[in-house]
């Protein structure tokens, strides 16, 4: 098995995450698909990372349905709950998640334009997303352990991805002073050596 990303995506470290958390060995292989010799659009035609590539050759993307696969073919660890109901909370949390990263990279991309070229109001666009998210997340979370109840799941992963690229590309967003329970729930996912060892690095 075959993890195709870079170590700062946070879509490639929810992959990696989830890889850790079921115990499998895969090889992973840096490419990022900004550089003009990447070879991600010949096995990803949106020319996006994650990518995995099975035993069997076959190529999967993107993020989303990397990690249900993954869950779903490794019985240990169940990141994603029986119940239609919580699996639906579930990946409901997991899409706000991932759109709060959609947005913070979608600030980091426009912002590394030519001056002139930037859109000031595009950027705002995002920055609003990004804090109605982590507005709606702490609500949503309150006095919570985890995401659903009691138990760890692929929202939490999520949303511990989402906040650490946060801190990574936009610490000004201060997520950490303005929510004390999404800190709380954060730096105890930082506890984890799937969280620990998959730290963005530039």
């Amino acid at each position: 098995m075959k993890l195709v990303g870079t170590l700062t995506s946070p879509f490639v470290r929810k992959v990696r995450v989830v890889l850790a958390e079921k115990k499998i060995d895969y090889e992973f292989v840096i490419d990022s698909p900004w550089d003009a010799t990447s070879g991600v659009p010949d096995i990803n035609p949106l020319g996006k990372v994650p990518v995995l590539i099975l035993d069997d050759s076959t190529v999967l993307f993107d993020s989303g349905v990397i990690v249900e696969y993954i869950d779903s073919v490794a019985p240990n660890n169940k990141l994603m709950p029986e119940s239609n109901r919580e699996r639906a909370e579930v990946k409901r949390w997991a899409a706000l998640a991932d759109g709060i990263c959609d947005a913070a990279a979608q600030i980091f991309l426009e912002r590394k334009r030519p001056s002139l070229q930037r859109s000031q109001e595009w950027i705002d666009r995002q920055y609003g997303k990004i804090a109605r998210g982590c507005e709606y997340m702490s609500n949503d979370l309150g006095n919570g352990a985890y995401c659903i109840g009691k138990q760890y799941t692929l929202g939490d992963v999520s949303i511990g991805c989402a906040l650490g690229y946060l801190e990574f590309r936009l610490p000004e967003v201060n997520w950490r002073e303005r929510y004390a329970n999404l800190a709380r729930l954060y730096d105890k996912l930082m506890q984890r050596p799937a969280f620990i060892d998959t730290v963005p690095q530039a």
